[in-house]
């Protein structure tokens, strides 16, 4: 990669990231190379700088002096993330855990993603210590970050699956009145209005009652709009909502969306798993620049399609993704026009805030 972009993509960063010059300019490094070399293990990032005079040894220590001393805010990157892939004011947000082991050690990452018609990114995310699920107050922690940065008011829709219905965690959604829709088990207890409680696979399969209910979930105070749905040869799609008047069941396919992203994230795209960071403070920051690529490839698709969307195969289905064109995109403008080859940046609008360096 030319210096020039390396230096251009750096003073991006500067005035947006509490970081100095030099470090500002290895940031630069690393999301151009990852994008690059699709993967962030160091080794072969390091390899992409290709300057003149600069031993790739060089390079990779360089960037295991960032990782070991570079520690920003939470939230350094959600600003410009949100403003790569743009969308309405009003966020549809996915929650999610993405998990897999290096060696012995779990790596296990609660994200809250944003999504759009075409794009999806992560915005936040709390790197888990230990294997599992995560808990209520994980989740409302990680809520309160997304509120104290954006406003409760640009939430739309949260989407969740069945991995996220607590009744701590529903009851403190409701109270903060945060609309929602969340897959939930059939063998959850709820009470109708007529005072009859019910396990909520037969509440919604038996005859003549419809596949939509208005129930109140055992544990959680506020009635629920209850939606089920059966896929032929698959189990029942059971969905909750807070906000009457919309299909839930449509609603809630939005959340496949972070799986799409995830496996962008990975063997589909940057190949996160390669990475041999397990220290949750580094795995934290290198999480924020796989979601900066990932947003600037959903950017750099606009900047290639307009509102077109990709061709299509004749059996229907994309020829290329809407992130893998973005990528694409970007990778060949790397190496044959490298004059625009951050042209998503250089238009970029956002608050030029400073991280706080904790």
């Amino acid at each position: 990669m030319e210096t020039r972009m390396i230096t251009a993509l750096a003073e991006q960063f500067s005035g947006r990231v509490d970081l100095g010059k030099s470090r500002c300019e290895t940031l630069g490094m690393l999301t151009l190379g990852i994008v690059s070399a699709r993967t962030v293990n160091l080794a072969n990032v390091a390899c992409e700088r290709g300057t003149a005079g600069v031993e790739t040894a060089s390079t990779y220590r360089r960037f295991q002096r960032f990782f070991q001393h570079v520690r920003l805010a939470d939230d350094w990157a959600a600003p410009m993330i949100a403003a790569l892939v743009g969308g309405s004011q009003k966020r549809t947000l996915v929650l999610d855990r993405t998990n897999w082991k290096i060696g012995e050690r779990h790596i296990n990452i609660l994200v809250l993603a944003v999504a759009t018609r075409r794009s999806q990114a992560p915005l936040m995310w709390v790197v888990l210590d230990r294997a599992g699920n995560s808990g209520a107050s994980e989740r409302i922690a990680l809520m309160g970050r997304y509120i104290a940065a954006f406003g409760k008011d640009s939430i739309k829709m949260l989407l969740g699956d069945r991995e996220f219905i607590g009744e701590e965690w529903l009851n403190w959604l409701n109270q903060n009145d945060i609309p929602f829709t969340i897959r939930l088990r059939g063998g959850m207890q709820a009470t109708t209005v007529d005072g009859n409680r019910w396990q909520i696979a037969h509440l919604l399969t038996r005859p003549r009652s419809g596949r939509k209910r208005v129930a109140t979930l055992t544990g959680v105070g506020a009635p629920l709009c209850i939606a089920a749905k059966t896929p032929k040869g698959r189990e029942a799609v059971i969905v909750a909502t807070n906000r009457p008047g919309h299909d839930p069941l449509a609603t809630y396919r939005k959340r496949w969306s972070i799986e799409t992203m995830f496996a962008n994230a990975k063997t589909r795209g940057l190949n996160f798993e390669d990475t041999r960071l397990t220290c949750p403070a580094k795995l934290h920051l290198l999480t924020a620049i796989v979601a900066l690529a990932i947003a600037w490839a959903a950017r750099a698709a606009r900047t290639k399609l307009g509102t077109a969307a990709p061709p299509r195969k004749a059996h229907g289905h994309l020829a290329k993704s809407y992130f893998r064109t973005g990528l694409d995109f970007i990778r060949n403008r790397l190496k044959s026009d490298p004059q625009n080859a951050l042209t998503e940046w250089l238009n970029l609008k956002t608050d030029r805030k400073s991280s706080r360096v904790v």
